[in-house]
């Protein structure tokens, strides 16, 4: 992680970042040790068929014994079942272990994500996390599954193949082994070339579905604004930007493998060539030097495959340092041991003292300074000011999406800090201004604080909220399928239903952040009965323009400049605040209705 708390862009060094995935193989040592015997089973038989070849040309052929090529064959029968069942169980559980890690690792990454203070998701965008939890899993499932099972077994060909080399024959053992630097040193240029431009074309392909996410979910204002043409060529260059990464990290990779195969065939065909000789000589025998063709090209085919694995291994190592990131992203907002649990029964009085705030992105710019107030049980108290004033951040650190620069909240005497979040968030309602609804149905939606909500508590959130009549209106009622965002309903109704499900927790404190923007005069006036009949039951703070809905507050503040301008009732405040009297005076203007917003701009 950066300092900035951004994500870090840099590329991995070695293959130490993947540890980071490694480790969650520990829950799975069983399959592991299954698949590991099994690969070690199939490399003992494949290498033992060198030997195997060995017998059947010196003593089957050159002795001329049919009763030894028979046997040598039922032999050959034997090990050739053997190394079937083998790749089966190898295959089988090196793909369950990878597919198992890969999910473990999106659960993970997504436990962790989904328990980030928001301003997280300032910094780093949702779109390129999500790119990260889909494809680089599936990267590493697919190296976990595959490649490093071929990494390994290549590997064991290797050593034992050239094991076997020597006890063959020494002195063309040497020759293959002379080869040996020619070959790693391929390996370690190109290896890190590839693992640099891993990294790049992950974050390019990441910068492509950022694009497809905002252009896909904007469309409507896309099209609004003919900026198809526009998004078109942006994502184009976008895309061409991911393959040309892309086409360098697979040139560097052809190198590569061009440069090892040459070198290793090319050490073979000399090996060939002395063995030839030892041969016709009669140093060597035919079935000697078969064997050793064998073991040769089991050695050559070995450093081929982990040539190629380990630009595989690259590219998981950046997937992985990637995902690790994701891991270690620090909660901003701590907990202080031990956390307090709210009663159930506290009445839950609200107190902010001195509270001063700016967003971690702009510091120089406090959006509340010294605020300080007290909310009472059962109290409702209206918020109004100028756009900006620090209203709907004031809702944020109410609910801890961020901790004051200074001062201090406070819920039944113990502040935020010390307050357990789960049961700081149970005893809040809050219903935002751009109702926010997910994919499923109108159910899940409501039920979404309160899982266990009954059916008597859904229809009386409905009811309270003015929905009820048009969700019972829907041919399946509450079970009605939404897509995401709630298309296909209109913006009072998802307004409606947005109230419904701050009222289903039965919440001690509610927020409403001009939470009738959005409906029509009838609905608003209904929804506004529904909130002053929960005076008493729980204490409110309601970001509201509309005069109507202000003059029944208990008590009225006004803000401007993250500053308390005034504090009262209505007419209080006309008599003694101007700021307060001027928003009236705006709506009364040309004739206004008490349904007429007090700052229509404001925010």
């Amino acid at each position: 992680m950066s300092n900035d708390d951004g994500l870090d862009r840099a590329t991995s060094k070695d293959f130490g970042s993947l540890r980071g995935a490694l480790t969650f193989l520990a829950p799975y040592k069983l399959q592991v040790v299954v698949a590991s015997l099994a690969l070690i089973v199939t490399a003992g038989v494949t290498l033992s068929m060198g030997q195997g070849m060995r017998i059947v040309i010196d003593r089957g052929f050159s002795e001329g014994s049919s009763e030894m090529l028979a046997q040598s064959l039922m032999v050959f029968t034997g090990l050739v079942v053997l190394l079937t069942v083998g790749t089966f169980v190898r295959f089988y559980y090196v793909s369950w272990v990878g597919e198992r890690v890969s999910a473990d690792i999106r659960l993970a990454v997504f436990n962790h994500l989904i328990r980030l203070h928001p301003g997280f998701f300032e910094k780093n965008s949702p779109t390129e996390i999500q790119s990260r939890i889909t494809t680089d899993t599936t990267l590493l499932q697919t190296v976990i599954g595959s490649s490093v099972s071929i990494a390994l077994r290549n590997m064991l060909m290797f050593v034992g193949g050239l094991i076997l080399l020597f006890v063959t024959n020494v002195k063309l053992s040497l020759i293959v082994l002379a080869s040996v630097p020619l070959v790693v040193l391929p390996l370690i240029a190109f290896g890190r070339r590839v693992r640099s431009l891993s990294r790049t074309s992950q974050d390019r392909l990441a910068t492509v579905g950022t694009q497809v996410g905002e252009s896909l979910r904007q469309i409507k204002i896309v099209q609004a604004f003919n900026h198809e043409t526009e998004d078109e060529r942006l994502f184009a260059e976008r895309v061409e930007s991911a393959f040309s990464v892309s086409v360098r990290r697979v040139a560097q990779r052809a190198w590569l493998v061009g440069a090892v195969m040459l070198l290793v065939f090319g050490a073979i065909a000399v090996m060939l060539w002395v063995g030839g000789q030892d041969v016709l000589s009669g140093n060597t025998s035919a079935g000697e030097l078969a064997a050793f063709i064998f073991y040769a090209f089991i050695v050559a085919g070995s450093v081929g495959a982990i040539s190629e694995v380990y630009a595989d291994l690259q590219r998981a190592a950046g997937a992985t340092e990637r995902l690790v990131e994701l891991l270690r992203a620090p909660n901003e907002l701590p907990v202080e041991q031990p956390a307090t649990v709210l009663s159930v029964d506290a009445p839950c009085r609200l107190e902010v003292q001195d509270v001063k705030f700016a967003y971690p992105l702009r510091p120089d710019m406090p959006v509340l300074q010294g605020l300080s107030f007290v909310l009472e049980p059962g109290e409702m108290v209206a918020l109004v000011g100028t756009s900006g004033a620090g209203k709907s951040t004031l809702f944020d650190l109410l609910q801890r999406f961020y901790d004051p620069s200074s001062g201090s909240i406070a819920l039944d005497g113990h502040e935020l800090t010390q307050v357990d979040l789960n049961s700081l968030r149970s005893r809040i309602g809050f219903v935002p201004q751009d109702p926010v609804l997910f994919a499923g149905t109108l159910r899940d939606n409501l039920a979404y604080a309160d899982p266990q909500a009954s059916e008597l508590d859904l229809r009386r959130a409905l009811q309270l909220s003015n929905a009820a009549e048009f969700v019972d209106a829907l041919p399946q009622g509450l079970d009605t399928p939404l897509a995401e965002a709630g298309v296909g309903l209109s913006g009072g109704q998802r307004q409606r239903l947005a109230i419904a499900r701050a009222l289903v927790g039965s919440p001690k404190v509610l927020l409403l952040d001009e939470a009738t923007s959005a409906l029509d005069a009838q609905s608003e006036s209904r929804i506004r009965e529904s909130i002053l009949g929960l005076k008493g039951s729980c204490s409110m703070l309601v970001i509201a323009h509309r005069l109507s809905t202000v003059r029944e507050a208990d008590r009225i503040m006004v803000l401007a400049d993250g500053v308390i301008q005034g504090m009262g009732t209505h007419n209080e405040l006309m008599a003694d605040n101007e700021l307060y009297a001027h928003f009236a005076r705006i709506q009364f203007a040309d004739g206004a209705t008490p349904e007429t917003p007090v700052d229509s701009a404001a925010s």
